[in-house]
């Protein structure tokens, strides 16, 4: 039997590996801190399905921490120190306009059609896909007997 390597993954680097990344979003940053090298952790994102998933998981994660991060620092601002000539300080709220801007592009086509009405035909395509639901849920009932 061979002994391990230092470099070797195991159940705990692989946590531990998905948590920074997680936190980070940086795949750099997660091998480091797991103690495992870069080319290996994509080597087992490429050939572990279950690995893979969770390494999704966890940027989706990260992606969205990011998006509230940065939806904050927009609508809120952050805190500019600014030093006056006479040596005092003032504190004030800074907003950028490009953070603003780059979330207003990003977020346009869908905040177009969540303020227009539905059409007659996407209305009739909902309620299409309602009746047949509810029939495939009828037809359940049925054939496993009444319940109660």
């Amino acid at each position: 039997m061979r002994k391990r390597s230092a470099k070797s993954w195991t159940k705990a680097k692989e946590a531990q590996f998905l948590s920074v990344l997680g936190e980070t979003c940086n795949v750099t940053r997660a091998c480091e801190a797991a103690g495992v090298s870069v080319t290996h952790a994509y080597r087992m994102r490429k050939t572990k399905a279950a690995f893979r998933a969770a390494w999704l998981d966890a940027i989706g994660a990260a992606y969205h921490r990011l998006e509230l991060v940065l939806l904050d620092r927009a609508f809120n601002g952050t805190e500019k120190v600014v030093q006056r000539r006479d040596g005092s300080e003032e504190r004030m709220r800074e907003y950028s306009n490009q953070l603003g801007l780059a979330l207003l592009k990003m977020h346009r086509d869908t905040a177009i059609q969540s303020s227009t009405e539905p059409t007659a035909e996407d209305v009739e395509e909902a309620r299409r896909r309602l009746a047949k639901k509810l029939l495939r849920l009828k037809e359940r009932i049925v054939a496993g007997g009444a319940p109660g």
